[in-house]
């Protein structure tokens, strides 16, 4: 088979291969990182002699031409997986809504039909000797869209990462519909500064964490704290198997601590669903063999994240309750991001020999209105996502201590939360928790 002379005839214009997209279907724009540059501004134009389609997409890292058409609510909606900031802000226009999901069960989502594609495009890698059109940075769901697309639009980027995986980690050019060129730069996902919270509860969390750990970890400032914290510790022999590869790896790899070799399955490899950060990153993942992208349902599967001994789990929360309810997705009834894996790691880190899952935050935020709030409530706000129910999570880290749930009535889970708030809301929640019946008169914070 001559991969080349098929990979001619089936190039062509972006302007020309959008020309399949109709009123009412269903597109999916990948996700994250390979979402297209020169098919989204083909699809600008055509979408204004078009209405009703459905886009899906997820952790925007720029914003797509799209919603810069005027009034892009009468032509498509946007659906998002995992919403970013550049969809939060949609979200109030009016063109962006949320689709709840589990990360792992995402690509069943198609399989089992309850997913419709009708068109799919997205940014692939230059396609290699074998004739395959590498996922590059988001293996995630994309295999599964693949499977259920009537047609498959690539957008080949030489920019793009070859990053190396399973079987659904790549596509052959002869299952593509078209094939469309852009050299355009990736997008970047940049920490921001570690702040001194931050460092607090990271230097609460780096004891816990054993050699030969297998981590997880999700975004945000305190996972890469904790990252950067390990990338100068005497910890060595870590894995990797986390649905996001972030920065934070790329810091603990370069510093000698990541080798898989105490890996129940997946040994010497690092585990990915998605990545996101520096051009640096992405210039570590370009044919890497350690590195392996899998598809969520393998790499969030609570079975297989059960197997690897010694599993630790890092995520973040928005806020939380005196029941031990975990929010890490909105802000009351304003959606913030998503469940995403979170659950999923949760879960699977306590079923682990030696796992162990922390939640972080800081004990509290400032409001537009300049005022210090608790993120540690009596009950969670009208609305307000939960996350994770009150039986999932296990530790807990504000800059004021850590604290594990797990075994705790509902009194202990009081105490115990409380302590770890700011001090100028703790008797605020002492009060809050009589009135619920959840304070015991033996616990032992004084009011």
């Amino acid at each position: 088979m001559d991969f080349e002379k098929i990979y001619r005839e089936k190039l062509t214009t972006a302007a020309e291969a959008v020309k399949i997209v109709k009123s009412g279907d269903y597109v999916e724009y990948g996700f994250c990182a390979i979402t297209p540059y020169e098919l989204d501004r083909a699809m600008e134009e055509r979408l204004k002699g078009l209405e009703n389609v459905q886009i899906h997409g997820g952790v925007l890292l720029r914003q797509p031409a799209i919603f810069e058409m005027d009034d892009p609510g009468a032509h498509f909606t946007w659906n998002s997986w995992h919403m970013s900031g550049i969809e939060r802000r949609m979200i109030k226009k009016g063109n962006a809504f949320y689709a709840p999901m589990r990360y792992s069960e995402l690509p069943r989502y198609y399989r089992d039909g309850n997913s419709r594609v009708d068109v799919a495009m997205f940014i692939v890698s230059e396609m290699d000797r074998h004739g395959r059109f590498h996922f590059g940075l988001s293996a995630s769901h994309m295999a599964a869209i693949c499977e259920k697309a009537e047609h498959i639009i690539v957008e080949v980027n030489p920019n793009m990462p070859r990053c190396l995986g399973d079987g659904e980690a790549s596509i052959h050019v002869s299952d593509v519909s078209m094939i469309v060129e852009s050299d355009e730069p990736i997008p970047e996902l940049l920490d921001g500064k570690i702040s001194e919270i931050d460092q607090k509860v990271a230097e609460l969390i780096l004891p816990c964490i054993p050699n030969g750990a297998c981590l997880q970890l999700g975004i945000g400032g305190m996972p890469n704290a904790v990252g950067t914290m390990i990338a100068q510790s005497d910890l060595k022999d870590l894995g990797v198997h986390s649905e996001m590869y972030v920065n934070a790896f790329l810091k603990m790899a370069k510093a000698g601590k990541i080798n898989g070799k105490k890996k129940n399955i997946g040994r010497y490899q690092q585990n990915y669903a998605f990545a996101a950060g520096s051009r640096e990153l992405y210039d570590y993942l370009n044919d890497n063999p350690e590195c392996v992208a899998a598809p969520a349902n393998y790499m969030n599967d609570i079975r297989v994240v059960a197997q690897l001994d010694n599993f630790i789990s890092i995520n973040n929360a928005v806020n939380l309750d005196l029941f031990g309810q975990i929010n890490a997705e909105s802000a009351g009834i304003s959606h913030i991001s998503g469940t995403g894996g979170q659950l999923d790691f949760m879960l699977g880190a306590y079923l682990s020999k030696g796992g162990k899952s922390f939640i972080c935050c800081a004990s509290t935020y400032t409001d537009k209105q300049g005022q210090l709030q608790s993120r540690i409530l009596p009950t969670l706000a009208k609305g307000t996502i939960v996350t994770d129910s009150r039986t999932c999570p296990q530790y807990i880290a504000t800059e004021y201590g850590m604290i594990n749930l797990k075994g705790a009535s509902v009194w202990e889970r009081a105490e115990r939360l409380i302590s770890i708030a700011h001090p100028m809301f703790r008797d605020e929640l002492i009060k809050e928790a009589e009135k619920m019946h959840i304070w015991n008169c033996t616990n032992r914070i004084a009011v």
